[in-house]
């Protein structure tokens, strides 16, 4: 695997299947020293790991702002591909999409960046750069349907890689206690968009946003007041009529579930407060929620 120094007393970030619930690493800077480095904080949900090595003057990166990236721009991912000598390497690609989630993992990583920069196994924990030399992103993985001779997977033309500015919300609770604690709303939805013939049995204006089947008995939803829908009143698909379509949180569009958790994720902490535009029985109205701390699983 790979990492990026962000801090010349010799702090490291990797991704937490790299360190792979190890305590202590091997360390190999591009210069010839080896250090023995300690993991201080990893987070399996967002695939980040923090690695501290006993060094000072370290060439630290130069972080710039996820938040500002668009589709089509070009971007270069380094890392040690493949395991290969002569590491690192580097390739060049375009950003195809922003805040993709990364089904058919373990890992539960939102706001993702997708590239077709070549990202290969060795490239995990590396960094993703904008043309100005900033980290925008730490490479994640891979999605491929190829595999070597060996049996390990090959690049087919889309990698991800974390965004930024989640490595920079996750870090500091990494450094300060080892975990993360993410925000938590308590609520069930649906889990692909809503269909025409949903939209019209459950008497919605619209089908985009995000259709919440069921709240967590006690949970922020749940006090504030979000209704999740009937089990007893079901659509001819199953679905539950009468539940709240959330619209907006805090002002800001959400489309999908994927849109609001990765908005919580990556603006929110537990305690903080939302305000959630949903529509109900045709009419719209705003709803603040306090969140609470995501339960373990």
């Amino acid at each position: 695997g790979s990492g990026v120094i962000i801090d010349p007393r010799g702090l490291i970030v990797t991704n937490n299947h790299v360190i792979d619930d190890a305590a202590r690493v091997q360390v190999n800077l591009k210069d010839g020293r080896t250090f023995v480095g300690e993991v201080i904080g990893s987070d399996p949900a967002t695939d980040v790991a923090l690695v501290k090595v006993e060094a000072v003057n370290l060439p630290a990166a130069t972080m710039g702002d996820s938040e500002k990236l668009k589709v089509g721009q070009i971007v270069l991912a380094i890392g040690n591909a493949l395991g290969l000598p002569g590491a690192p390497t580097v390739s060049m690609g375009l950003i195809g999409a922003l805040g993709r989630p990364l089904p058919g993992t373990d890992f539960v990583v939102e706001g993702l960046i997708q590239t077709d920069a070549a990202i290969n196994p060795g490239n995990s924990g590396g960094p993703l750069l904008d043309l100005n030399g900033k980290v925008v992103g730490v490479n994640q993985s891979i999605r491929t349907g190829n595999f070597t001779t060996t049996g390990e997977p090959t690049n087919s033309g889309v990698g991800f890689a974390i965004s930024l500015n989640i490595v920079k919300r996750v870090s500091p609770d990494l450094i300060a206690k080892g975990t993360y604690d993410y925000p938590y709303l308590g609520i069930n939805s649906s889990a692909t968009d809503l269909t025409l013939q949903e939209q019209e049995e459950l008497g919605l204006s619209q089908s985009t946003g995000v259709y919440v089947t069921g709240v967590t008995a006690g949970g922020p939803a749940d006090r504030a007041g979000i209704l999740g829908g009937d089990p007893n009143n079901l659509t001819s698909d199953g679905m539950p009529k009468g539940g709240d379509l959330i619209v907006a949180v805090d002002n800001r569009p959400v489309y999908n579930f994927n849109d609001l958790i990765s908005y919580l994720v990556e603006n929110k902490s537990p305690g903080d407060k939302v305000t959630l535009t949903v529509l109900r029985a045709g009419k719209q109205m705003t709803i603040d929620v306090t969140l609470d701390k995501r339960p373990s699983p």
